[in-house]
């Protein structure tokens, strides 16, 4: 028999925070929504709930990370149960994330012999100059090898160096690394990836990660090149560690999807929440915020400005950007790669935002 009740809000999978209530250090106070018959009369778990305008509400306080709702029409006996999270920490936050990271790997392999410190390398130079400035938390997300463009030889994470492990590890606070991708080519490698042929190509990174720099900069997050893949290939993450997934989430617009295996319905969510926990994979996906290399200098604060201006401010801020536009050798550099992401980190910083590594507020 369809069921006439349905939980509005929250929903099973959403995961809560400070903009979605009143947060203490004991509790997480959350208004749920619920449609159901105008003569139902329903509990969620075990308070009365309120009927106004075709809607029922109660406040309902989460005191732990996982929390199960229990609803109950008290009338017909039926029952419905969701799970949703309390994030204590996440609200407010912010990192910097970086995708399609080779190249400067490959810059300190050629100067492993003259390089006294990774940050020799001016692209690592450059973002521990935004950390020293700013605090920002940094994730690096890695091709396994370059395929050789551009005339330079071909490199992969095996040639790099372990001599700079140490310093690696001093800097995991905040300077992570996670698996991204094989290379940067084909487009979309993982759109019909099956699992044998990801974890193969994870591995290879993790592995080659661990080895050089240590699990210390491991984290819980990654981003998948293209941000496409199989319930498969997200099922590779999640088995190595990265129960969190991050993409664009895209729909109802003309922008590239980047939504993993999601349907439409879980996308229009997530582009809504900017977070959601799939619960049939014990996946948690979450948004980012902006993409700097695809806007102008000029385009990045009011790009910015516009989530305050339609009222749906970022929980936490992903600021993401691709490694490549920083080379002068590369056909689309773009000579004000500094410049944007100081811009997009300041405007994090000025309105309020937090450093935080992503895989620590989820």
């Amino acid at each position: 028999m369809e069921s006439n009740i349905e939980f509005i809000s929250p929903v099973d999978g959403d995961m809560l925070h400070a903009n979605d209530g009143i947060m203490t250090e004991e509790y997480l106070q959350v208004l749920f929504k619920i449609a159901a018959p105008e003569e139902s009369r329903l509990t969620l778990n075990d308070t009365e709930t309120e009927y106004q305008n075709g809607i029922f509400t109660a406040e309902i306080r989460l005191h732990d990370y996982e929390n199960t709702i229990h609803l109950r029409d008290e009338t017909t006996g039926e029952e419905k149960y969701i799970t949703v999270y309390r994030l204590k920490n996440f609200a407010n936050k912010y990192r910097l994330s970086i995708d399609d990271n080779i190249w400067f790997l490959r810059d300190i392999q050629e100067h492993a012999d003259s390089y006294n410190s990774l940050f020799d390398n001016p692209y690592l130079a450059f973002l521990k100059e935004v950390n020293d400035r700013y605090g920002t938390k940094i994730h690096l997300n890695l091709f396994y090898q370059t395929d050789g463009i551009f005339q330079k030889d071909d490199f992969n994470l095996s040639k790099f160096t372990a001599k700079f492990k140490n310093e690696w590890r001093e800097n995991a606070g905040w300077l992570t690394l996670s698996f991204h991708a094989l290379g940067e080519f084909p487009d979309q490698p993982y759109i019909n990836a099956g699992y044998d042929e990801v974890k193969k190509d994870c591995d290879l990174v993790v592995g080659e990660i661990k080895r050089f720099a240590g699990e210390e900069v491991m984290t819980s997050v990654t981003t998948i090149h293209w941000g496409e893949a199989t319930r498969d290939a997200s099922r590779v993450l999640r088995n190595a560690g990265y129960k969190g997934q991050l993409g664009y989430f895209n729909i109802d617009d003309d922008q590239y999807s980047a939504s993993y295996y999601l349907s439409e319905e879980q996308r229009r969510h997530i582009k809504k929440r900017f977070v959601w926990k799939d619960h049939s994979e014990d996946i948690v996906f979450i948004k980012t915020s902006i993409v700097i290399d695809t806007k102008t200098l000029e385009e990045i604060v009011p790009h910015l400005n516009s989530y305050l201006e339609n009222a749906n401010r970022p929980p936490y801020l992903d600021l993401l950007v691709h490694e490549q536009y920083f080379y002068p050798f590369y056909f689309n550099y773009q000579p004000d790669y500094r410049e944007k992401i100081l811009a997009a980190v300041n405007w994090a910083h000025e309105n309020g935002y937090e450093p935080a590594l992503l895989g620590d507020v989820i």
